[in-house]
């Protein structure tokens, strides 16, 4: 699997997420970690994870699968990018490091016989990963199967915009396929676009990067690698709400959360639980 991996980052058909969130690592906080729990339990609607099992599919930083953790769930985390697995385990050896109800590894969304073996779980966590995957249909099919009955699915998935998505793929296509100079200017570029407006307003109502600072209130996140992993994140691929609410309820899941991006750049939250009949299940 790495050395397919290293192929396609080699080839300019994938962006590095882990080297990005590596750089992440040295922002993690308690207070980012706290933040990320808060998160974590006000969207899955539950007080504590405590006695809950956790599927992390595409761990990145590690930061959920931690949070998880924290609140008392047996993890497993996984990801396609070795790098994304390496700041998992270094946040685990430094916030968890006699955990024996965390394991992590590498493997792929998209490989049934790998998703098979690692068995059903109470939650199963997916967040801005399956867009990412290169077949995200087959990934979000693949992610539901793991959901024990009863159990919740917590999916983030960019947010269909038509034409301005695939300007957005475009830009994303080209950064991973140009040299590195090439690459910092379409940061700039983009993070002026992204940005720019916000800055703006936030200093004419006198809170200079008020929205930048709050920015990681939601799930512990930076808003300076969020930039990174947007600009540089493919392959891409996106989804309407309703794209999303007709395939899981289509195999038995009832929405009860619903979180989107109004109609703009960014991911659709989702959280449904299985109720349909174990019958249709993987085992």
């Amino acid at each position: 699997m790495s050395s397919k991996f290293y192929d396609e980052i080699n080839s300019g058909v994938r962006f590095e997420f882990g080297k990005n969130w590596q750089k992440f690592l040295d922002t993690v906080s308690d207070q980012r970690i706290k933040e990320s729990e808060r998160g974590l339990v006000e969207f899955l609607q539950l007080e504590s994870l405590k006695g809950k099992t956790f599927l992390d599919i595409g761990c990145g930083s590690g930061l959920s699968s931690l949070a998880a953790h924290r609140l008392g769930a047996a993890v497993t985390s996984f990801d396609y990018d070795p790098h994304s697995v390496a700041t998992t385990e270094m946040l685990k050896a430094k916030f968890a490091p006699k955990s024996t109800s965390w394991k992590t590894m590498t493997g792929s969304a998209l490989d049934a016989d790998c998703m098979q073996d690692l068995g059903m779980f109470d939650i199963v966590y997916s967040w801005g990963v399956l867009h990412h995957t290169g077949d995200m249909m087959t990934g979000l099919e693949l992610a539901g199967e793991r959901v024990k009955p009863g159990g919740r699915l917590f999916v983030a998935i960019y947010n269909d915009q038509g034409r301005r998505s695939s300007v957005w793929r475009n830009i994303k296509r080209a950064y991973c396929a140009t040299p590195y100079l090439f690459k910092w200017m379409l940061i700039l570029l983009c993070l002026m676009r992204l940005w720019g407006p916000t800055v703006l307003r936030d200093t004419c109502r006198l809170a200079p990067l008020r929205t930048w600072s709050d920015y990681g209130k939601s799930r512990g996140m930076s808003p300076w690698y969020d930039v990174i992993d947007w600009v540089g994140g493919y392959p891409f691929e996106v989804a309407t709400p309703e794209q999303i609410f007709k395939f899981y309820h289509d195999r038995g899941f009832t929405l009860q959360g619903l979180k989107t991006c109004g109609g703009g750049i960014g991911c659709n939250e989702f959280m449904f639980e299985y109720t349909g009949g174990a019958s249709s299940k993987a085992s």
